[in-house]
């Protein structure tokens, strides 16, 4: 490998034919490359079978423990009869699967399409869908996986760009910006003292698949201890009045399972901070990974940097308004 050359460089078709054989199937040498950046992720052929997705994890992301204890929970979820695609078991017992230098595991492959979250009725299975998930991950702690915290997503996130990416005339505006929002964020989680469970982590649309009239949960690579908000607030959009009839959709099925804490609505503008904070250092990190460049070109540019202070703006402000309220 040389100076320049990516880990993820090496992952040809061939390579990742050769690792998924190596686990006793036989490829028809067809491969697709899915949408996946923090991962790559493939679709590949099985002759007399079923495409199996192959997910090759990052190198130095996560420890085997943390992979594992992800896997342990997706199949946890599975035997409670969750709609959650989990990873296949091979016939040594173990999910987690080495070729050359990659940790990878395999997947069933699973059809289906966006959720259209304007139906309530949609927003009230993915309600009970979660209430059940929440009641399974707050039976047990993870032991290896992080939680979703101010000091993780939010101080070493402005610290990295802080010494590493913000332009110099905007330096000053992203300190002072930056060392408000964190003070915010630190009195309005301690104020809420949220219970700390295992979730999903970035239960998004892109990571739903509706299938047969239900949801299908897929992608925990980002599962981790957090506040039970952390699974509902992506779903939200709009303006607060749609907002808050969303959330009364999701609710009215996730308390069916188990009761929320209404306490935790204060920690939505607080969630969606720390990710616009994450999500930068996350961009910044991975700058090295050729695939960033090629399809994130607008960051780091003085147009982004400047719309990143807006940004951060807007959330100061938001997070002085009321919590969203249920009609």
């Amino acid at each position: 490998m040389t100076v320049s050359e990516h880990p993820f460089e090496r992952l040809t078709p061939d390579f990742v034919m050769d690792a998924v054989e190596s686990r006793g199937f036989r490829c028809d040498c067809r491969t697709l490359a899915l949408n996946s950046y923090e991962n790559r992720v493939y679709q590949v052929g099985i002759e007399e079978g079923e495409p199996l997705i192959a997910k090759f994890y990052r190198p130095g992301r996560w420890s085997d423990a943390q992979i594992l204890e992800e896997h342990a929970f997706a199949l946890e979820l599975c035997d409670h009869e969750l709609p959650v695609v989990a990873p296949l078991i091979d016939h040594t017992g173990t999910t987690l699967l080495h070729f050359g230098d990659f940790r990878f595991a395999l997947y069933p492959r699973r059809g289906g399409h966006a959720p259209e979250f304007d139906h309530g009725d949609n927003l009230l299975i993915m309600g009970r869908l979660l209430g059940r998930l929440h009641r399974i991950g707050a039976t047990r702690p993870f032991s290896h996986r992080p939680r979703l915290d101010l000091d993780t997503f939010g101080r070493e996130s402005v610290s990295f760009i802080r010494e590493n990416f913000i332009p110099a005339e905007y330096h000053d505006n992203y300190v002072a910006l930056t060392t408000e929002l964190l003070h915010i964020l630190d009195e309005l989680i301690n104020a809420v003292a949220p219970r700390y469970i295992r979730t999903h982590g970035d239960c998004h649309a892109g990571n739903i698949l509706w299938r047969e009239d239900a949801p299908h949960l897929v992608d925990l690579d980002d599962a981790r201890m957090a506040p039970a908000i952390q699974d509902l607030w992506m779903m939200l959009s709009g303006k607060r009045r749609r907002q808050s009839l969303q959330l009364s959709e999701i609710l009215e099925g996730y308390s069916e399972f188990l009761d929320f804490s209404v306490g935790e609505l204060r920690l939505i503008e607080v969630l969606r901070s720390l990710r616009i904070l994450h999500y930068s250092a996350w961009l910044g990190r991975r700058w090295s990974d050729p695939a960033f460049p090629h399809h994130f070109s607008w960051f780091n540019t003085p147009r982004y940097w400047s719309e990143h202070i807006l940004e951060l703006r807007e959330q100061i402000a938001a997070l002085q308004e009321p919590p969203l309220q249920l009609p």
